[in-house]
């Protein structure tokens, strides 16, 4: 069975539509998502319906509890404050409720899919580090977790009980005897200098993942975020993938 597994669309249509087309293209049979639908970007209810109709597993990000009223927001800095105060009023009541209404993990079989870290989910810390790396493995019930967040692509894999290793390719068959946490980058906001909207591709009979990178409309992303008044850095940074 092959997943698509998406992160952080943050209000980007462009990139979501583009996303959405490709992996319809792949062949994709089953999609989750791992948090952040809204935040950034200026179509936030937009994005919500699109994910609804696609996504059968669905995890909260700190983006979508911080504008269904669930996150503190004092850890924000100012422009993501300010863009998710703007998507809380901009949201419908039903778009509300439905982000309310998100866990925070999901867990089928050997596979956990949680927005931040395995352990702590909750706290909406990153996994930057070997050390934070592994913490979340200490936690991590079975052999897999996808997880987003911190908008960088990024294959952890800890063999036994040997340190924790950066796997470089975009494209790994997961080990028998390993385990692995696995970032599948943004789709509305990737922050590893290539603008290009990224999601992964998992065959969980194979056990092929593969780093999808997408082309979108950049330039209507960015004039909407600064015909909605949103921060005008949130347009520029679409194009350099910061």
């Amino acid at each position: 069975m092959k997943w698509a597994i998406l992160s952080d669309v943050h209000g980007n249509l462009e990139a979501f539509k583009a996303v959405i087309a490709d992996l319809k293209a792949e062949g994709a049979e089953r999609v989750a998502f791992l948090g952040d639908i809204v935040g950034y970007g200026a179509d936030p209810d937009e994005c919500l319906l699109l994910l609804r109709d696609l996504a059968e597993i669905i995890i909260a990000g700190n983006h979508d509890y911080g504008a269904a009223g669930l996150t503190d927001l004092s850890f924000f800095n100012p422009m993501a404050k300010a863009a998710v105060l703007w998507t809380g009023k901009r949201i419908d009541e039903e778009s509300r409720i439905f982000l309310r209404r998100l866990p925070l993990v999901k867990i089928l079989g050997n596979i956990t899919f949680v927005h931040a870290t395995p352990n702590d989910p909750g706290e909406w810390n990153y996994i930057f580090t070997f050390a934070e790396a592994e913490e979340g493995f200490q936690s991590l019930k079975g052999d897999l977790a996808f997880i987003g967040h911190s908008h960088h692509p990024m294959i952890l894999r800890k063999r036994g009980n040997e340190q924790v290793e950066l796997v470089e390719e975009e494209e790994t068959t997961l080990q028998e005897g390993s385990r692995y946490i696995i970032n599948t980058g943004s789709v509305g906001q990737p922050r590893d200098r290539n603008p290009r909207a990224a999601y992964g591709l998992f065959d969980d009979s194979s056990k092929k993942y593969l780093l999808k990178r997408v082309p979108y409309d950049v330039p209507t992303a960015q004039k909407k975020i600064i015909k909605a008044g949103l921060p005008p850095y949130l347009a520029y940074r679409l194009a350099q993938g910061v």
